[in-house]
């Protein structure tokens, strides 16, 4: 017999049933919690509530709030502060709750108005993409998610872990101050990825290359296990090599072909330079040729 303890089973408010406040309230529910409302006003949302939360009540975020004892904020960066300041201006938050929000990029100062009535806050932020369909859930084991707490409430901190690991996912700590930082590289990484790789796609359908998707996966998901892998050391291609030649050509047939590519063919080319003479693959002058070429 399993004799470790499980915390408390908690009533769960979900705001709201977008794709990322109904994944998670999916998750907590098969944990062990109980989901006992969620707001839900497009159609999109409601369907979403429907599939993962099934038999949940639908309602206004106020009700959903005052029901619960974990509240869990799925909304939109910029209408989160308006939201929190709704809550408490309502009644609906109240001493004893836990308050959650999952935005990446702000941490638990947004949530001061519940913590100033004795809500213990948090910042749970899924490093993820979601879908709001039940795949994402699978996806949660895989994932890590950013926690931050007040500076020195360590009980809000391992509360917060502990909701993670129920999830089924790893818990990582983010200090409050380094919240935009965080959120800037992920951003810059999983959204920017998917421009590059679409710009790339277009490219290849442009010049009449059937099926791109499947010419493009093989490769790019070796160069992003390798990059996570090996680091800059992972870096090939006729920038690393130097290769002024090809590099030529390229700018060439994209200011012919691509021109809305080529500015960010120039910036990333010279953010690779710059990286492969760090590592060593680019001797100095190499690289200098390199960004000489990118500049004419």
């Amino acid at each position: 017999m399993d004799a470790t303890p499980r915390p408390a089973r908690l009533a769960v408010g979900v705001v709201s049933a977008g794709r990322v406040g109904s994944v998670l309230g999916a998750a907590l529910a098969r944990a062990g919690h109980v989901v006992t409302g969620a707001s839900a006003v497009s159609k999109a949302s409601r369907d979403r509530a429907e599939e993962l939360l099934p038999g949940v009540p639908v309602a206004d975020p106020t009700e959903v709030a005052k029901r619960a004892d974990l509240v869990l904020l799925a909304v939109p960066d910029d209408e989160l502060a308006g939201l929190v300041k709704g809550l408490v201006a309502t009644g609906s938050l109240r001493a004893g709750q836990i308050v959650v929000h999952t935005s990446g990029a702000q941490g638990v100062a947004v949530l001061r108005p519940a913590a100033e009535l004795g809500a213990l806050t948090l910042a749970l932020h899924p490093v993820m993409t979601f879908t709001g369909r039940s795949e994402d859930l699978q996806r949660m084991s895989a994932a890590c998610v950013g926690v931050t707490a007040a500076d020195g409430d360590e009980v809000a901190w391992s509360v917060g872990e502990a909701l993670v690991v129920e999830m089924g996912s790893e818990p990582i700590r983010i200090p409050e101050a380094v919240r935009p930082l965080y959120h800037s590289a992920l951003a810059h990484g999983a959204n920017h990825l998917i421009t590059l790789v679409r710009d790339a796609a277009d490219l290849l359908t442009n010049a009449g290359v059937a099926n791109a998707e499947r010419l493009l996966g093989p490769l790019l998901s070796a160069a992003l296990d390798n990059a996570l892998r090996h680091g800059d050391r992972a870096l090939t291609g006729p920038v690393a090599r130097g290769d002024t030649g090809t590099l030529r050509g390229h700018l060439g047939v994209l200011a012919e072909q691509a021109p809305e590519t080529l500015p960010s063919y120039r910036v990333l080319a010279r953010r690779t330079a710059d990286r492969a003479e760090r590592s060593g693959l680019l001797q100095p002058d190499a690289a200098d040729d390199v960004r000489t070429t990118l500049e004419d």
